[in-house]
């Protein structure tokens, strides 16, 4: 496979980039965004600017790319993805070309800083894709290894199934906001006394699970699975996720069915999708598996990807504690396996359809992707800066997840995924 020119180490951007930033020229993410002044619409983003699609579309400079005028102009991204994986390639490389310095549109540069960059502070940041359907998947060997001792037998954690296929459920797709939007405690039935009957009220084992989630371009007709190897076609890209757990909640609610109130109430979403194309100079090889996966599960080339994840507790008033430093590559089940999968009894998929990993824990105890396995059910607290301590989420309190990868120089991250904990309605 060629090398994508997008992702050239040595490209460099006409604007002015903060050296550290998440988003150099070789990411060009994708979002969603409004104005005070104007509806929501298209954009990517370089260094602290967001760049208005719409604006160059109306610039001209997206004139011959599959994609409609009125594409760039709608909030949400769906209408671009319809374009499938070789036409957000060729939106990204226009993007590139454009902003590549002694590029063939260096010479406007002021014209496009007029009329298509903003502030990033300037910028409100919507859910980026209209989500269909939701699924969350169970795909880190450690936390399904850690919930499992916690939960049942330490000797036999991992359930007959687990190392066999990627285990999921079906989430709900109204209830996942975008980075910034504060998160509300749920209530619901919880049985704290095994020998008295439940009782309602706030849930008092709110949970972050950090996760990684993949938006899907438009797979096949119903009736029709996506092969493995054909896997990277449908996916658009990446972002990060945190999935609320109630921890109370789902441990009364979960059997026979799987979680239904213990997730539902919220799923948070960074704001920017981070492209499969831009992720590809990242990709590693994934876990071991053994046994073997069954043949329409088989890995061919690399399918882990290297990318460092990290998440701060930050209590009201305090400043912030980093409780976890992880890495996607822990994954024992890879996105492309996750969508052979979901698809293979014919399971349809659309453009926006978003599909996370499950909670990501890796092999030490500062790399456990939630506070269930961090404060191991409870019994080992954590230490916060302003001396107080958390076993599960206090109210007032913000959880804020980073992520980014990084070789040659060039860093690719994903911004922050951050969301405040209210209190539950009275």
């Amino acid at each position: 496979m060629l090398p994508e020119p997008a992702n050239d180490p040595g490209l460099r951007a006409w604007c002015d980039i903060p050296t550290s930033t998440d988003f150099p020229i070789q990411n060009l993410p994708f979002g969603v965004f409004s104005t005070a002044d104007r509806s929501a619409r298209t954009a990517t983003r370089i260094g602290d600017q967001v760049v208005d699609l719409s604006a160059l579309a109306e610039l001209g400079l997206l004139n011959d790319l599959p994609h409609s005028q009125e594409a760039y102009a709608t909030d949400s991204l769906n209408p671009l993805l319809r374009s499938g994986r070789p036409g957000i390639t060729s939106l990204r490389r226009r993007l590139s070309e454009i902003l590549r310095k002694d590029g063939p549109w260096d010479k406007d540069r002021d014209l496009i800083t007029r009329k298509a960059f903003l502030p990033v502070a300037s910028a409100t940041m919507h859910v980026p894709v209209k989500i269909g359907d939701y699924t969350d998947f169970y795909s880190s060997r450690e936390h399904a290894t850690n919930v499992g001792s916690m939960f049942r037998d330490p000797k036999n954690a991992l359930l007959p199934n687990w190392l066999h296929l990627p285990v999921g459920y079906h989430g709900r797709a109204s209830s996942v906001v975008v980075s910034g939007q504060e998160v509300r405690r749920p209530n619901g039935q919880t049985r704290p006394d095994d020998q008295a009957p439940p009782i309602f009220g706030p849930s008092k084992q709110l949970d972050f699970e950090l996760e990684m989630g993949f938006i899907t371009f438009d797979g096949p007709e119903l009736g029709n699975p996506i092969p493995i190897g054909k896997a990277q076609d449908h996916i658009f890209g990446l972002v990060l996720v945190n999935d609320w757990s109630a921890r109370d909640i789902q441990k009364w609610e979960y059997v026979p069915l799987g979680p239904f109130l213990a997730k539902n109430f919220a799923t948070s979403i960074s704001a920017w999708v981070v492209t499969l194309d831009a992720l590809a100079p990242f990709r590693v090889e994934a876990p071991e598996q053994d046994p073997p996966p069954l043949p329409y599960l088989h890995r061919t080339g690399p399918q882990g990807l290297d990318i460092s994840l990290e998440v701060d507790i930050v209590p009201a008033g305090s400043t912030a504690a980093t409780v976890c430093r992880s890495n996607s590559r822990y994954l024992y089940w890879s996105m492309e396996q996750q969508l052979a999968h979901h698809t293979v009894n014919g399971c349809n998929v659309r453009a926006g359809d978003l599909m996370a990993s499950g909670t990501i824990s890796g092999p030490t105890p500062d790399s456990a992707g939630s506070m269930l396995e961090l404060a191991w059910k409870g019994t080992r607290p954590l230490a916060m800066p302003d001396g107080s301590e958390r076993t599960f989420i206090h109210d007032g309190d913000t959880v804020v997840m980073r992520g980014f990868a990084q070789r040659d120089q060039v860093r690719i991250g994903f911004g922050e995924l951050r969301a405040t904990v209210q209190p539950a309605f009275p």
